[in-house]
């Protein structure tokens, strides 16, 4: 191929959303002489995952990966706006710390005890409360069928757009270099990946390639020969509001995937159907919200019962059929191919401590300040999966 239309980097990330972006300011922060592209086909994106998503951080997980990352990502969140300011500008995120509260019924308290006491024991501040703790605390609630729930008052959400494109422009500050282009396909010989081909015919060499293309990681797997289960999983968020007034509320969860908060004058949410056929889809179900989330708000929050949706939209989760968590580190058959993707619905929350940890893998050859190991590839090879036992 013609050297005009080749180029090399240390570092080619495939990918340009929220994690891809992450990692590529992770590795030229600690590394400024490094040369890194960030391959990504849609600067305006319009499928991104992260812009589709609502924005939730919250440390109410049971693996002390998932814990210690979230613990990471939303200290830096709360610090994004000036940590992250590009050229004078700053980096708003909106955050508010609104809080998350996760609901269960009396049959599966034992279960949210034993959470809450990890998430206690790696120093996050959660609060147990029963039925009438919850009710005192949010009147408006129905908890005659509630047994318990936990409430982790320094959780929040915040602007995901703003989150990528703090990253995008740091990182692009910092030296990345971002190509507006597909990766279609893939040069590998017995123990590495030597090169990527891009739609427009032009090739990118590197010593080391990432792949961070969420919904879309299984199917670029396939190029390098690795078997990635990971799928798009489509999901609907609704912008709705209630009959009658409802106090303010935190990022209410429960069993059944139903998810939603205040967000403004209105509320912010869905429930997730985890059957969902997997496939590139975005079309709106304008049906979804009045035949499956409305009943479900409605029996939790009576108010709700004359609830208006006022707007739809789908967005994809990255789904790791597997075991619901990411994918993070290196391919033993081809170990200069990384891989930080399949999070299923938490990779926007997670972006900080992803790219670092990976950044770190790259440079250093392992996992320096937490160690994620155990969501690492080699898990998906001999199909061991490594689960969350909290809500999703």
């Amino acid at each position: 191929m013609d050297s005009s239309t080749a180029t090399t980097f240390d570092v080619a990330v495939v990918g340009g959303g929220i994690i891809g972006s992450s990692v590529a300011y992770y590795l030229l922060k600690a590394s400024p002489a490094l040369s890194v592209c960030v391959i990504e086909p849609d600067p305006t994106y319009e499928f991104a995952s992260a812009l589709r998503a609502s924005g939730g951080c919250r440390v109410q997980f049971t693996c002390p990966e998932n814990i210690e990352m979230s613990k990471y990502s939303i200290d830096f969140i709360k610090g994004f706006e000036d940590t992250m300011a590009s050229k004078g500008r700053p980096a708003p995120v909106d955050w508010v710390e609104g809080g998350y509260l996760f609901i269960v019924p009396p049959n599966q308290v034992k279960g949210l005890e034993r959470n809450v006491k990890i998430q206690q024991d790696h120093g996050c501040v959660v609060n147990l409360l029963d039925a009438a703790g919850l009710k005192a605390k949010f009147p408006s609630m129905n908890v005659e069928d509630l047994g318990a729930g936990a409430h982790t008052p320094h959780d929040g959400w915040c602007d995901p757009n703003g989150l990528l494109w703090g990253f995008r422009r740091k990182a692009v500050e910092l030296g990345a270099v971002y190509i507006q282009e597909r990766v279609v396909q893939a040069d590998v010989d017995a123990v590495n990946v030597k090169s990527v081909g891009l739609g427009n015919g032009d090739r990118v060499f590197a010593n080391s390639f990432v792949n961070a293309t969420g919904a879309w990681s299984g199917v670029l797997a396939e190029k390098f020969g690795m078997k990635l289960p990971v799928t798009p999983l489509r999901r609907f968020e609704h912008y709705f509001s209630p009959g009658s007034p409802v106090e303010f509320l935190p990022y209410v969860k429960d069993t059944a995937r139903l998810a939603f908060r205040s967000e403004g004058k209105g509320f912010s949410g869905g429930l997730v159907d985890s059957d969902e056929p997997r496939a590139f889809n975005f079309e709106v179900d304008h049906d979804y919200f009045e035949r499956v989330v409305w009943p479900a708000v409605a029996h939790r929050f009576p108010a709700f019962e004359a609830a208006k949706c006022h707007r739809t939209w789908s967005g994809l989760y990255e789904q790791n059929e597997l075991d619901g968590n990411p994918v993070i580190g290196a391919w033993s058959k081809l170990p200069n191919l990384y891989t930080v993707a399949g999070f299923s619905g938490h990779g926007m929350m997670h972006a900080p401590a992803a790219g670092r940890g990976m950044a770190e893998l790259i440079l250093k050859g392992r996992f320096e300040t937490i160690d994620l190991s155990r969501l690492g590839y080699e898990r998906v090879e001999k199909q061991q999966p490594y689960a969350e036992a909290g809500i999703l």
